[in-house]
């Protein structure tokens, strides 16, 4: 469902991404692990064409990213960390706004799109203006707005900020549900009890590079003495610094 060939950015003389070679196949709950700086962020902009790779290649379901821009968007929902919203709307203005850059009909929103409000806890506030949400609210009605259009891949840039414990643990499922009806979920977080929960597959990426892909069992076995994957992780980065 994701594929990248040789994926590289650069920015000036820094190498954001080197020679990135990943493939996840539908229904695979990904998650990207990196220390602040190691090239997570650079690849999600490239996975979701907000930049141009420098060199090589991604496509998402058999479909180049750069060649097909307009058809790899509509099958594809992207939650940044931070999301952008407008403020001078509410909530439902804001879903309405959504379902048209997808000629999504008005009844679909009407339906789908209040059962997702309701289902992020959210369809209370949804004629309330944006520039009153709190953090946790706006990042909620991101997750809401994502899914209208039923993409078959979602990319998640550290979707935890302002969201409390309870509606952690609902996302945490909301997406592991999605991947068993068939989404795939490319996930990047530094919150490694999160991963341990939902990950099939992990990438660790260190300085642009691609330093271990596997399961979480292959994942732990790498470390001397294997504990937590708080524990191998902070050994490999270690490792790579020293």
């Amino acid at each position: 469902m994701i594929v990248t060939k040789n994926l590289v950015k650069r920015f000036g003389p820094k190498i954001a991404v080197n020679d990135l070679n990943l493939r996840i196949e539908e229904g695979e709950f990904f998650c990207f692990l990196g220390p602040n700086g190691a090239g997570k962020t650079t690849t999600i902009k490239m996975l979701t064409g907000l930049i141009r790779p420098t060199s090589g290649r991604a496509s998402l379901h058999g479909i180049d990213i750069q060649d097909n821009p307009v058809e790899t968007k509509c099958m594809l929902g992207y939650i940044p960390d931070t999301p952008f919203l407008y403020d001078k709307l509410t909530g439902r203005e804001f879903m309405r706004f959504v379902a048209g850059l997808y000629n999504i009909e008005d009844t679909i929103v009407q339906t789908e799109g209040e059962e997702l409000l309701d289902m992020f806890e959210i369809r209370h506030v949804g004629d309330q203006l944006i520039e009153n949400y709190s953090h946790g609210m706006r990042q909620k009605l991101s997750f809401a707005t994502c899914f209208l259009h039923n993409p078959k891949v979602v990319v998640v840039d550290e979707p935890w900020v302002g969201l409390d414990p309870k509606n952690i643990r609902f996302v945490k499922n909301f997406l592991r549900e999605k991947t068993e009806d068939g989404v795939t979920v490319f996930m990047s977080t530094h919150s490694l009890s999160v991963i341990e929960d939902v990950a099939d597959r992990i990438g660790i990426i260190y300085g642009g590079k691609l330093l271990h892909l596997g399961s979480l069992s292959e994942i732990l076995a790498l470390a001397e003495n294997p504990g937590s994957l708080e524990d191998v992780f902070l050994q490999i980065t270690q490792d790579q610094e020293q």
